[in-house]
């Protein structure tokens, strides 16, 4: 391992369905994932791990995660999962059941990774039964305790529920409650480099707690962008993505959007010469 960079690919909002579904009658979202991993599998650079930041299955059914499982499968890197709120914690635990992280704390699905030169802390969002989310002061007080261990060690934090204003209105209305204290904790902790999100099917940046935070867009189908506070609850299947974060020693974090898809070039940055 080279440790002095790191390149980290994130995916998020998933939504995968029992094999042969599809979500609103329209998005296959399986077939959607296996294209994204497809186009990870292609990059020049091979990630050294995958977040996968919510969202992950449509319902949080068993048998939605077996289907994301062989979905991923051929993935080499490690897969870090956090829950969304399409999801449920225990189906999730009982997927992957060597996935050790996600047992690090009961009942949240909140952890640790301290295996690469980025730390990767998890802190989770999800309300059970709700479409918003919540940090409360126990999640905030763990989240204060696991930073404080590690205060040399550039950290990036993943949470499904973006802990700022989008201006999508039927978004931030299903967004998170508790981000001001959010906010006191990182600004108390610099070594966060970025905070990484979903939940909103975009790529979304604001500057939050001293730090960058940000949303990436879905392999499957985007939020509609309308900043209407009226507007309408929509998606368009505007061009698929996941993101690419890559850290180096004394530069930091440097985050790209990659879309999915055929494309054609490249093409050399080459005049023709005139006869």
């Amino acid at each position: 391992m080279n440790r002095g960079s790191l390149l980290a690919c994130q995916i998020s909002d998933l939504h995968v369905k029992a094999p042969g579904r599809l979500s609103y009658g329209v998005v296959d979202c399986a077939a959607m994932l296996a294209r994204c991993v497809v186009g990870i599998l292609r990059l020049p650079q091979r990630p050294d791990l995958v977040l996968a930041t919510g969202d992950l299955t449509d319902s949080g059914r068993a048998e939605e995660y077996a289907h994301l499982r062989e979905l991923l499968a051929p993935l080499p890197m490690p897969v870090y999962f956090i829950p969304g709120n399409h999801d449920e914690r225990g189906a999730l635990r009982a997927a992957f059941p060597e996935h050790a992280y996600l047992r690090q704390w009961d009942p949240y699905v909140q952890y640790a990774i301290d295996d690469w030169p980025l730390r990767i802390i998890a802190i989770d969002t999800v309300i059970p039964g709700e479409d918003g989310g919540r940090l409360d002061d126990e999640r905030l007080a763990w989240l204060e305790k696991t930073l404080s261990l590690r205060r040399d060690k550039p950290t990036l934090l993943i949470m499904h529920h973006p802990p700022f204003p989008t201006l999508i209105g039927h978004m931030d209305r299903i967004g998170l409650s508790g981000s001001d204290a959010l906010a006191r904790v990182i600004g108390r902790h610099p070594q966060v480099e970025r905070v990484l999100c979903g939940h909103l099917h975009r790529p979304i940046q604001f500057r939050f707690a001293g730090t960058i935070a940000s949303t990436c867009p879905s392999p499957a189908h985007q939020v509609a962008l309308d900043l209407a506070p009226g507007a309408a609850s929509a998606f368009r299947m505007e061009p698929p993505a996941f993101q690419l974060h890559a850290w180096r020693k004394g530069v930091g974090v440097v985050s790209h959007t990659a879309y999915i898809g055929d494309f054609a070039g490249p093409y050399p940055f080459k005049e023709e010469k005139c006869p």
